[in-house]
């Protein structure tokens, strides 16, 4: 890219210490509108409304744009369309910024020039470093139309680019520490695509990840003035030559990252982990980049959720397996529920119910848990909803206490605000079978602030036997040619009017327990089941 007076080119340093400085260009502001104005006053005020709304909206308009990318029309906005366009295309092309968010701030008010200024905090992504956050004002100035624009100046987009002074990326090209597996295999991305985020982050709690800085520098001199932010640790010197050990299996995260391929190119994700302490042996996600869909994605777990809820009405001895329970095609409890393919039951066993996985019927018996009690049964024996410390960053589940009975309804058959994903169904399916929590891990040595109880053997006893019977007789005789006593539960769970449901499924087998979700899969057995089947297929033993 040429020079121009808005980014500056692209430039090397010498390198330091071993280590060579990679200089990147400018600085990308592309930035993202949300969030409210607050009410200002003084003569732009229209009674006790504050800023004139046309001057908000303006505004609104301005970022959202710019958010987008339709510079011409963000540019067209303000008092100087070609040179904004000019400024705003240069900061858009230069710097490494991704999905970056605004928040706007209290206190729109005018400024000694006539402006009104709107305050908003800039947080700018910057690939693979860190986030660059700081607080800046959008000048809006009235025309002689009434109307409203942005009054242009290089300080909008950052309080201290100026005519003398702009910003510079600094990135520094390291080498991060080697991660491996849970026997000392060499773990890369480009061998298990799913684990490059994971990798990236892992290296980095070494000191050894990417590390960097976006510097104030002079227009005419290319000097630092000052360094607005830094990214990245320092390497602990003991350490460099040090392998990240994780809990993963190779061996099992090459069959997990295959496996996905039968999710048809579908958003999808996966956790394998040992039952006996939790260890994950394998996290991937489809498509491999990006969003860890695994460990820290937000889904209503469906059916799959029925071993929780069968776990609280066993633990209060509210049903057993044997007991006659309904099923028809539909209930309606504020909203009309039914079955998968209205399918009905009468005078089925609450075994057929589960097995069948028949919605009515466990709604049916809400009335025998107290408002809360599903939420508090999660927390205390399945660790939902406690803080969880695995090695990454995760979504440790939520179950709210119901607003109302249609809600109770639906936090019976894991839909309404209950939330969930891989890694915390395949630690509750674990749970269930073996009677003890383990919370989950990828690295060995991490806090554990959780607090649980053990399930009654009873109630595990009889869990183990319905998740069997489901793969035998019920919705997961997909997995019921494998060899070894799998159990499993299927789930299908509602997204909305306009999208297809996702598929659930989860399974045990030995020491393994398994969670997979498939986005619009449709059904959990369908969807879900093939991923699972072709990895218990591939990985017909157990870890050591």
């Amino acid at each position: 890219m040429p020079d121009s007076p808005y980014v500056t080119s692209p430039r090397r340093r010498r390198p330091r210490n071993g280590v060579r400085a990679v200089a990147a260009v400018g600085v990308v502001l592309v930035i993202a509108a949300g969030g409210s104005y607050a009410a200002g006053f003084g003569p732009f005020a229209r009674g006790d409304d504050g800023p004139d709304p046309a001057a908000m909206k303006q505004a609104r308009a301005f970022l959202a744009d710019w958010a987008a990318g339709r510079l011409p029309s963000a540019a067209g906005r303000t008092t100087s369309p070609d040179k904004a366009q000019e400024v705003l295309q240069s900061f858009t092309a230069g710097l490494d910024i991704d999905e970056p968010k605004l928040t706007a701030g209290e206190g729109a008010k005018e400024a000694e020039d006539g402006t009104l200024g709107v305050p908003f905090t800039a947080r700018m992504p910057v690939t693979g470093l860190g986030t660059w956050t700081y607080e800046s004002r959008l000048p809006l100035r009235e025309q002689d139309d009434g109307g409203w624009k942005v009054d242009w100046r290089l300080s909008l987009v950052h309080p201290r680019l100026t005519d003398t002074e702009k910003f510079r990326l600094e990135r520094e090209e390291t080498t991060p520490p080697k991660v491996t597996d849970r026997a000392g295999t060499s773990l890369s991305g480009g061998e298990y695509p799913s684990l490059t985020p994971l990798l990236d982050r892992l290296a980095g709690s070494r000191g050894g990840g990417p590390r960097g800085a976006v510097e104030l520098i002079d227009r005419t001199s290319g000097e630092t003035v000052r360094t607005e932010a830094s990214f990245g640790k320092k390497p602990d010197p003991a350490k460099t030559d040090e392998p990240v050990r994780t809990t993963l299996d190779a061996t099992w995260q090459s069959a997990a990252e295959k496996a996905l391929a039968e999710a048809d190119g579908k958003n999808a994700a996966l956790v394998a982990l040992r039952v006996d302490n939790g260890e994950v042996l394998a996290l991937a996600n489809s498509p491999s980049s990006g969003f860890n869909r695994a460990a820290s994605g937000t889904y209503a777990p469906g059916s799959t959720w029925k071993i929780v809820t069968s776990s609280a009405l066993l633990l209060k001895g509210a049903v057993e397996p044997d007991d006659v329970v309904d099923c028809p095609k539909y209930l309606t409890v504020g909203k009309e529920f039914h079955n998968v393919e209205t399918s009905e039951y009468p005078g089925a066993t609450f075994r057929k119910d589960f097995t069948a996985s028949c919605n009515t019927a466990f709604i049916s018996l809400r009335g025998k848990l107290d408002d809360g009690e599903l939420g508090k049964v999660a927390r205390t024996y399945f660790g939902v909803g406690q803080e969880w410390h695995i090695g990454i960053p995760t979504y440790d589940g939520s179950v709210p206490a119901p607003k109302d009975e249609t809600e109770k309804a639906a936090s019976m058959i894991g839909q309404g605000r209950v939330q969930a994903n891989p890694l915390i169904m395949a630690s509750v399916t674990a749970t269930a079978v073996s009677g003890e929590f383990h919370q989950p891990s990828v690295t060995a040595g991490n806090e554990d602030k959780t607090r649980t109880e053990p399930l009654p053997g009873k109630v595990v006893s009889q869990l183990r036997e319905l998740m069997r019977a489901t793969v035998t007789d019920g919705t997961a005789h997909v997995l019921a040619d494998l060899p070894g006593e799998v159990g499993a539960k299927t789930g299908t769970a509602e997204v909305s009017d306009d999208q297809d449901n996702n598929g659930w499924l989860v399974a045990h087998r030995g020491n393994v327990a398994v969670a997979v979700v498939v986005e619009e899969g449709v059904t959990g057995g369908g969807s879900a089941g093939p991923i699972v089947h072709s990895l218990l297929s591939a990985v017909p033993q157990d870890p050591s």
